[in-house]
């Protein structure tokens, strides 16, 4: 599978990265044996980048995608990682990005994920309670430790990048982007393309609703954070599906392809994007991804795009994911 160079860092990574979010328990149940093929398969078909979070059930998602690629060479698989959340003791999740927990975060990632390094270690979200150069500082120490190779940060705006890397500097970003949500061409990816800045982004099947496979009259399981979430209810909801039939169309009859296909090709058709991160807890859906990947939208194909989401209702971020 074609890669790409991974910003200013040294890392040559599928511009298809497989997420392991739905794997940590904010999606509902999950199938370990079909994900484990899922993570496997994408292995097995050139995505060499996987993504995932101490967050992520708090180490459920990374002892799964170990558990998924052991027995495979360490330097042939690169594993981002997250941390800088805690559950705290009414047992939700709140940012914490001090020293002392991003430390225990990164012992505790290399545990679960039964590794001596990680590849990508990117603060989650930004933490208001501490300084930047804090945070910074401690991953600074644990990368002269060997413990993480490179460092980058999530959900951040430009001018909070600016600030961290003041004291060091980010590699990566990773924010959500996908065509119901667009708010980072604004400010943010002029900023990594101003400094060489990784961008792998998160999303672009907008959860699913950019997929084909959703419908007003889809019911979420109750432990699936969707069912609570106003993206997928509602007058708006209906409205963005009709949208997504529109492009479905397109996809199917103009360009012979699918619309998942079509709203991942999307994303990587922005010059500033790098890298696409797609889970999925179905093996099936792998062959889609690659496949993505190498889809061309010319000009042409890019103007009817936009006309066509020009009638979408745009979508902010959804729980859990604003934290």
């Amino acid at each position: 599978m074609k890669q790409i160079k991974l910003g200013k860092s040294d890392l040559n990574v599928s511009r298809i990265a497989f997420g392991t979010w739905q794997l940590g328990g904010d999606w509902g149940a999950t199938d370990e044996e079909a994900a484990i093929a899922a993570i496997r398969r994408a292995a097995e078909s050139g995505i060499n980048f996987f993504d995932t979070a101490q967050g992520y059930g708090f180490g459920a998602s990374e002892r799964l995608l170990s558990k998924a690629l052991k027995g495979r060479p360490r330097d042939e698989v690169i594993i981002a990682t997250k941390g800088g959340l805690r559950p705290n003791a009414a047992g939700e999740v709140e940012r914490d990005a001090s020293p002392e927990w991003i430390r225990r975060g990164v012992d505790s990632s290399l545990e679960a994920l039964d590794t001596d390094y990680i590849d990508l270690y990117q603060v989650h979200w930004p933490d208001p309670k501490v300084p930047f150069a804090e945070t910074a500082g401690a991953l600074a120490e644990l990368k002269a430790e060997g413990k993480i190779r490179h460092v980058g940060v999530s959900n951040y705006d430009a001018a909070q990048m600016d600030e961290f890397s003041a004291r060091l500097a980010v590699e990566t970003l990773q924010p959500p982007y996908h065509l119901f949500r667009r708010d980072i061409e604004e400010s943010i990816l002029p900023y990594t393309m101003a400094n060489d800045i990784g961008v792998l982004v998160y999303g672009p099947l907008a959860h699913g609703l950019l997929g084909g496979g959703l419908t007003s009259e889809t019911r979420f399981a109750r432990d699936d954070w969707r069912s609570k979430s106003d993206v997928f209810r509602g007058e708006n909801y209906r409205r963005n599906l009709r949208v997504v039939s529109a492009l479905e169309r397109f996809a199917q009859f103009e360009l012979g392809t699918s619309v998942g296909r079509l709203a991942i090709a999307w994303t990587l058709a922005n010059p500033a994007v790098h890298v696409a991160i797609v889970g999925t807890r179905n093996p099936k859906h792998i062959d889609d991804a690659i496949a993505a990947a190498e889809l061309k939208l010319d000009r042409s194909a890019m103007r009817t795009i936009e006309d066509i989401i020009s009638h979408e209702v745009r979508v902010g971020g959804p729980s859990p994911e604003s934290v």
